[in-house]
């Protein structure tokens, strides 16, 4: 990794920091009311002004937790699509995670991006959560611990982190008006720890304040917070931003400590802030630190001052470096749940029967803010085929997965006059007259990013939908407006509206036919130029058989196979921002599916294509499991490596799986008369399970056996180390990750350490887990208070496989 931070970035230099504060203070001299209140709101959808005044350069921030997309929210460029965040933790690993910032680092230079925004801290509260694939764990110590490896990978290389959402941001329902009731206790020790520990450890550049009201008073205007906690207890030091369009309030945001106000160029702020400063209800030394926060941040990233160098060469996102790194992060994290009889790897003999509409259609990444645009997606049926070859490999799909269409497949339309993957864009006058056509190398268009499609009265959309013989195709048109749609054999008027809130950007009004189509099939959409910066769009995708024709084919081909694999999951119908999940069953007839398989076939390997977790009424029936997550771009290519054995499945579950819908510590992210309260106070997630769940947090097989020896305690006024010998009794090599639980009398079981450690076959060590006392301590009457050393240390392969038992009480 070639370092590439600007020296005014450099904390660690005393010098440095004192020219950079000395900097900031001759710009906030030489700036005017006017001029510091406009840097206070962002330029754009994703810059912040520049002022040459005082050499301040242009700001770029982009989304990124799993890739970033730059400053286009649709239609962007090419980058580099990473396995997703629950996927990434599932190695347990810290290194892991700052490589993957370091790698983000690279990826947002090739496109000269300062900031990204990422990571995300929340928590798996409720499995419901449609956001939780953008998140790394259910527990708090390795979710802080992991975002702080990954800032320091990216900032390290002079890439600003943005650590989000502060906080209590767990579910998607009603996220812009909930009231997320925490008691303070619960707020403190499960919900602020990430929070605390990315600052303590890593210093974020910038802090993301969330669209929730906590306690009812909102993240963006909680002076107690972001001034009382984040500023001043924890003595944090970066910018904080608002999440886009979540800052409510002028006077009471701006004296509550939120330092920038996102996105612009409008907002609550701008003129408005400065009448509050001439009125008095906002000090102006309140906008001098807001802006000295800012400019901090610009220095950090190479914007104020000299000008910045970026890395002139960077590994293409399709290249084969990077096709590797990303291969093995998907593959090494995702986790075998079952695998009776080792069924698992596969042999590279027998014929395999490879069934599900997700080997075909691998989903790759959830929906929302956090997509980009990979430059390709490896499926799971390729991937097999190159691994496995053709002649054993049939591939057979399965049953409809999904209603909306979402977009187009990235090869599925293409523009008729060039020829280029993508579509043709044409606006219109009022008369019918042409005023630009233009090829788009994407199947959306954004009225927001698009200037020169805002004159147009209307715009049409056409494409030629790619098909090498006469196929079912499912087409139609995405996006709010008055649309004409028409296809061979099909012509209507349609009024779409915003299906919700997010309407603009994340989830679509749609209209889509099924077409029996020929090769050469044109399909056309206008739509009238609607106001508000609406994204507009063709989709187009093999429209699937009914269940019972797709559960007959699958049940006969896995009757004449060796083995099928039958590859589930979830779509970005579930997995997505702005929207919660109502149930953890398989959409469709998935279950049915796997079902049939397993009552016909010799052996059956289900894959599960989806990040969070799901029920299994088909489990008892089958011979393993592997979880898959979302992959990633290399996603087919990760799976392959893991079926065959090239590549060990490592992961261990950083979720506890319910057996049942309604079970766990937590269920409903549905707000109750605006309300959202967190009933379960510290027993989230594992600490809080009462019943047997389906699989336990941690839980892990990989493709080896562990036997666990002689272990101890290291403790003097708080437990400091666990040491346990750890033995591969396997006949393969494998990696284990020792986990340190404790439960202390009268308070749950948590985490509080683990371990990676590669072992050979047949090969002993001894393993030592480090202690991290930020959960050895109770919140108590306004502090911090040393839990007693009382109850009980589990070592363990997960909470369901607990392999020592060590009391606490006279170990010092």
């Amino acid at each position: 990794m070639v370092n590439t931070r600007n020296p005014l970035a450099d904390d660690a230099s005393t010098n440095t920091r004192h020219d950079l504060e000395t900097r900031i203070d001759k710009a906030i001299a030489t700036l005017d009311l006017g001029s510091k209140v406009r840097l206070l709101t962002g330029a754009t959808n994703f810059t912040l002004y520049p002022d040459p005044t005082v050499e301040l350069a242009e700001v770029v921030l982009s989304d990124g937790p799993t890739g970033v997309r730059g400053e286009r929210f649709t239609g962007g460029r090419i980058a580099c699509l990473l396995p997703n965040a629950t996927l990434l933790a599932q190695q347990w690993d810290t290194a892991v995670a700052e490589d993957v910032g370091a790698l983000l680092a690279e990826e947002a230079g090739a496109q000269h991006v300062h900031v990204v925004l990422g990571p995300t801290v929340n928590l798996h509260r409720t499995p419901l959560a449609g956001r939780l694939f953008e998140s790394f764990s259910e527990d708090p110590l390795l979710t802080g611990a992991l975002a702080s490896a990954y800032i320091k990978g990216l900032q390290d290389n002079g890439i600003g982190a943005t650590l989000k959402h502060f906080v209590a941001n767990e579910s998607e329902t009603d996220r812009k008006t909930v009231n997320s009731v925490v008691d303070e206790r619960t707020l403190r020790e499960v919900y602020l720890l990430p929070f605390e520990m990315a600052v303590a450890d890593a210093n974020p550049w910038a802090i993301m304040a969330a669209y929730n009201d906590i306690n009812g008073v909102p993240a963006t205007a909680n002076t107690a917070l972001i001034e009382g906690v984040l500023k001043g207890e924890w003595g944090y030091d970066g910018l904080v931003m608002s999440d886009w369009y979540a800052t409510g309030s002028t006077a009471d945001s701006a004296n509550a400590g939120l330092d920038l106000s996102m996105p612009g160029p409008s907002g609550p702020w701008g003129d408005a802030l400065v009448a509050a400063v001439r009125a008095g209800e906002v000090a102006e030394t309140t906008v001098d630190e807001h802006v000295r926060r800012l400019l901090r941040l610009a220095g950090r990233v190479g914007a104020l001052g000299s000008e910045r160098e970026w890395l002139s060469t960077v590994p293409a996102p399709d290249s084969p470096s990077r096709r590797e790194a990303l291969r093995n992060l998907a593959a090494r994290g995702m986790t075998v749940l079952v695998n009776r009889q080792s069924t698992l790897p596969l042999t590279t003999e027998g014929t395999v029967a490879l069934i599900g509409r997700h080997a075909t259609e691998t989903v790759v990444q959830g929906a929302g803010s956090s997509q980009v645009r990979p430059p390709h997606a490896i499926s799971i049926a390729d991937g097999i085929v190159e691994a496995l070859g053709a002649a054993l490999v049939s591939v057979v799909d399965g049953v409809e997965i999904s209603t909306d269409p979402l977009a187009a497949a990235q090869h599925s339309l293409r523009d008729p006059e060039t020829g280029e993957f993508g579509m043709r864009v044409t606006t219109r006058d009022a008369r019918g007259e042409v005023i630009e056509s233009r090829y788009v190398d994407w199947s959306e268009v954004s009225l927001r990013e698009s200037p020169w499609l805002k004159s147009a009265a209307t715009i049409e959309l056409t494409a030629e939908v790619v098909v090498e013989q006469a196929t079912r195709m499912q087409v139609g048109v995405r996006g709010r407006g008055d649309w004409t749609f028409a296809a061979p054999g099909h012509f209507e008027r349609v009024h779409l509206d915003r299906v919700d809130d997010a309407g603009e950007v994340l989830r679509l009004p749609y209209r889509t036919v099924v077409l029996d189509l020929e090769p050469g099939a044109t399909i056309t959409a206008v739509a009238t130029a609607a106001p508000g910066g609406p994204v507009l769009g063709l989709a187009a995708r093999v429209a699937t058989k009914p269940p019972a024709v797709g559960i007959s084919a699958a049940t006969r081909a896995a009757r004449n196979a060796d083995v099928a694999v039958v590859v589930v999951g979830l779509t970005p119908e579930q997995e997505t921002e702005e929207v919660d999940k109502i149930t953890l069953a398989l959409p469709g007839e998935q279950d049915a599916l796997v079902a049939a398989v397993a009552a016909v076939a010799q052996h059956t390997v289900v894959v599960v294509n989806a990040a969070t977790p799901v029920l299994m009424p088909w489990l008892d029936r089958v011979d393993a499991v592997l979880w898959a997550g979302l992959p990633g771009q290399e996603a087919g290519a990760a799976v392959a490596a893991v079926l065959t054995g090239e590549v060990e499945p490592a992961g261990r579950l950083v979720t506890t799986f319910p057996a049942r819908d309604g079970d766990g510590p937590a269920w409903s992210p549905v707000p109750v008369h605006g309300e959202l309260p967190y009933s379960e106070g510290s027993a989230v997630g594992y600490r809080g399970w009462q019943a047997e769940p389906l699989f336990w947090f941690g839980h892990g097989l990989g493709y080896t056996e562990w036997a666990y020896g002689e272990a101890n305690l290291t403790v003097d006024d708080a437990i400091r180390a666990v040491t346990v010998e750890v033995t591969n009794a396997g006949s393969r090599a494998g990696h284990e990750v020792v986990q340190a639980y404790w439960r202390p009398d009268g308070d749950p079981v948590r985490l509080i350490g683990w371990a990676g450690v590669d072992v050979e076959p047949g090969q002993a060590v001894s393993v030592e887990v480090p202690i991290d006392g930020r959960v050895l301590r109770r919140w108590h009457r306004g502090g911090w208070q040393p839990l007693p050393l009382t109850g009980e240390v589990l070592i363990a392969r997960g909470l369901g496989d607990i392999r020592v038992t060590l009391p606490v009480a006279g170990q010092r």
